[in-house]
């Protein structure tokens, strides 16, 4: 593939690779153009644009330690606590100019949780995984292609194994090995960002046990691979989208991420692409490792939104005219507080970082999933205060055409709208961006994105040092032991 470096680049990559895509039931011709898709599209290709500017250069490009070229950082390897901290730099600021996902980080993540593993695995088992996946990461360097991570499983019954499952496609897993490669069949769902992206980077959904190895399996394939078909998922208020007008509330980037239900049907895999088959025993290892690295995530990219959030529920209430009124100040000045406490997370866990064995830096796991479970509650709590600045009309206001129609248009102009010198389709404009960013699909995704509460709960029980804890209390009670 050439190698991409603008907007244009990207949507014609995305026109010249063929993937078999659903949406709504009705098979896509050009996912380049289709209007369910142009806003993630958008967002993703922000990530593009924002590398080509003097001014984000440090935060959006990095040297890479394999070729010493500049690269994208969604393509690097942390080599330093720097770089830990300046991805979550370069989050907030890509956030800042979408409002929405911007989709690489999955990819991203699985990239630098792959660097660690495939070392390791290699170490103990004499494979050869890290260098294959080396070639591989070289590749991906030099041509930017946008990665798409597959981590989630449909799971079926989750109180069962995956083989343990009625049908054992619940799971993602090895149905042939071949002299050449593997054959893989399964599905991963939620897959962000998978109909504007290139290629697959399949992962283990869980730690693995025996009986388990035909499902430990990770591998990059093209998204234009046979067999591979992608269900694009509905959101909140989807048809907007469509519409492109203003009731889209976010206009140009839209919603969360494009998720998609990503099928493999007995899909090839050369062996230069899988970079771990049947050792279970370090599905555990990798899955924690990705979840340390997208969770450290969320208070940069959450942070962000949160920011956005912040300033439309300023400006809805300057155009209502209460802005000035304390109450409405204090609860600006709350969301401010939790905006900042989601950020702080993410760069305490960047900052207290440490080298692998491989090289690659890795953030604090503890102080990354505070910072996810802070998320899954103070984006609702930011939300929710969003709501009450906001005030009712938030939920039932007329639509753009009931205000562009030549026989009730007047009437919307006059009653919906606020304080002197600001337009009544001003005044809808910033409610439907609220609306946008403070309902549905994008509170969903803040509580399960990452892993859904309970997972951090979990890591909290295995990092939280309670027997620690306990021997220091006893140390200053004096309690012999």
């Amino acid at each position: 593939m050439k190698r991409i470096e603008t907007k244009e680049d990207y949507v014609k990559s995305l026109k010249d690779q063929k993937v078999k895509i659903y949406y709504n039931g009705q098979p896509v011709d050009d996912r380049s153009t289709h209007p369910g898709f142009v806003p993630h599209l958008n967002s993703a290709a922000k990530t593009y644009e924002l590398a080509l500017m003097p001014e984000y250069e440090d935060l959006m490009t990095a040297k890479s330690h394999l070729t010493g070229k500049k690269i994208s950082r969604f393509t690097h390897i942390h080599q330093s606590v720097d770089d830990l901290i300046k991805k979550v730099q370069m989050l907030r600021l890509i956030s800042h100019e979408t409002a929405s996902c911007y989709q690489r980080c999955v990819g991203f993540d699985a990239l630098n949780a792959l660097y660690m593993t495939t070392y390791e695995i290699d170490e103990k088992h004499g494979t050869s995984y890290f260098k294959r996946f080396e070639e591989y990461l070289k590749k991906i360097q030099a041509e930017n292609f946008m990665l798409v991570g597959g981590m989630t499983d449909p799971k079926g019954d989750r109180s069962k194994r995956p083989s343990e499952q009625a049908d054992p496609d619940l799971f993602t897993r090895v149905v042939e090995k071949r002299k050449d490669g593997v054959v893989i069949s399964g599905a991963k769902a939620h897959q962000t960002g998978a109909v504007n992206s290139h290629e697959i980077m399949i992962l283990p959904t869980q730690a693995m046990g025996p009986g388990d190895e035909a499902y430990a399996i990770v591998a990059a394939i093209p998204l234009d691979a046979p067999g591979i078909t992608l269900i694009f998922g509905r959101q909140t208020n989807e048809e907007r989208k469509v519409e492109a007008s203003i009731d889209a509330g976010n206009v140009d980037f839209g919603m969360v991420g494009g998720e998609a239900l990503v099928v493999f049907e007995d899909v090839f895999v050369p062996w230069e692409r899988v970079f771990m088959c049947g050792e279970a025993d370090f599905c555990g290892t990798l899955v924690e490792r990705f979840a340390t690295l997208h969770r450290q995530n969320y208070g940069g990219c959450k942070g962000g939104i949160a920011d956005i959030i912040v300033g439309a529920s300023a400006l809805a209430a300057q155009y209502q005219g209460t802005l000035n009124a304390s109450h409405v100040k204090d609860k600006l000045v709350e969301m401010t507080h939790l905006a900042e406490t989601v950020y702080s997370g993410s760069v305490a866990c960047s900052a207290m970082g440490s080298k692998t064995k491989s090289g690659a830096y890795y953030p604090d796991p503890l102080l990354a999933n505070c910072t996810k479970h802070n998320i899954t509650r103070h984006i609702y709590e930011i939300s929710r205060l969003a709501h009450d600045v906001a005030g009712g009309i938030l939920a039932t206001l007329p639509f753009a055409k009931d205000l562009q129609s030549s026989e009730i248009g007047k009437y919307v102009e006059k009653y919906m709208k606020g304080v002197a010198g600001v337009s009544t389709e001003t005044r809808m404009k910033i409610l439907r961006l609220l609306e946008n960013m403070t309902g549905g699909t994008a509170l969903v995704e803040s509580m399960h994105g990452a892993g859904s509460p309970q997972s951090q709960r979990v890591m909290y029980q295995r990092l939280g040092k309670l027997p620690e804890k306990m021997k220091m209390a006893k140390k200053l009670a004096k309690i012999a032991e």
